[in-house]
């Protein structure tokens, strides 16, 4: 059974998210508060996931996301947000979220973006070891290094640069990559793309304002292509 880890300070929203994960299949903890919520993070054999309220008391969701990818874990998150505030869903992406949904959530919504976030994480088994002007993809083990440095990107930024690579030159439209890494169909957010985007580059690339691997090809997407 997947682990789920809600950090939610709300009881009744988190009582209820609870019974709805543990109706299908998942095991569920929960803490009350960011800093509650990094320690149970800590340990990664205990959290597959973890569904992060914003607005939470004491530490909130930006800066446990921030701690959380700081620290090098890549555990996927998907953000609470209670309104479809901008401002929030850019900061909550460039904070480390894989995703998000707007409170109130329905059962099946949340619980779609869970599954999909978990397949994201997943691993594949595809030939390892591609070589792509000093970046290293090992597809089987799942693992990038750059000039003999291991980088740790978590399942959505891994699966971006997955994506792309596999096909390098050609060009990925926003909605090309929901559908693919997200599995949002057009009913995605294409902030989603452009943010895991701006932190793969972050990573990957010597100077991420003037990318060598991941270009922008202006008014229509991303391509893979090391200049």
């Amino acid at each position: 059974m997947p682990h789920v880890l809600l950090i939610e300070d709300d009881v009744s929203v988190r009582d209820g998210m609870e019974l709805v994960l543990r109706r299908h299949g998942y095991e569920v903890r929960t803490a009350a508060t960011g800093e509650a919520g990094l320690a149970l993070l800590a340990d990664p054999t205990t959290v597959e996931i973890a569904v992060l309220d914003l607005m939470l008391p004491g530490i909130d969701g930006f800066e446990v996301c921030r701690r959380l990818r700081a620290a090098g874990s890549t555990v996927p998150v998907i953000m609470l947000t209670a309104r479809g505030d901008d401002t929030d869903i850019v900061r909550g992406l460039e904070a480390g979220a894989d995703d998000y949904v707007v409170k109130p959530v329905t059962a099946p919504v949340l619980e779609a973006r869970i599954r999909a976030a978990l397949r994201r994480a997943e691993p594949t088994r595809d030939a390892p070891g591609e070589q792509h002007a000093g970046l290293v993809i090992d597809r089987a083990g799942l693992t990038v290094t750059k000039r003999g440095t291991s980088l740790a990107l978590p399942p959505t930024e891994l699966r971006v640069l997955l994506e792309m690579s596999a096909a390098p030159g050609r060009v990925f439209t926003r909605e090309q990559l929901l559908r693919s890494v997200w599995d949002h169909g057009f009913l995605g957010d294409s902030r989603l793309v452009d943010a895991a985007v701006g932190r793969l580059r972050a990573k990957i690339e010597d100077i991420p304002a003037k990318p060598r691997y991941i270009q922008t090809v202006r008014g229509f997407g991303y391509r893979f292509g090391p200049v």
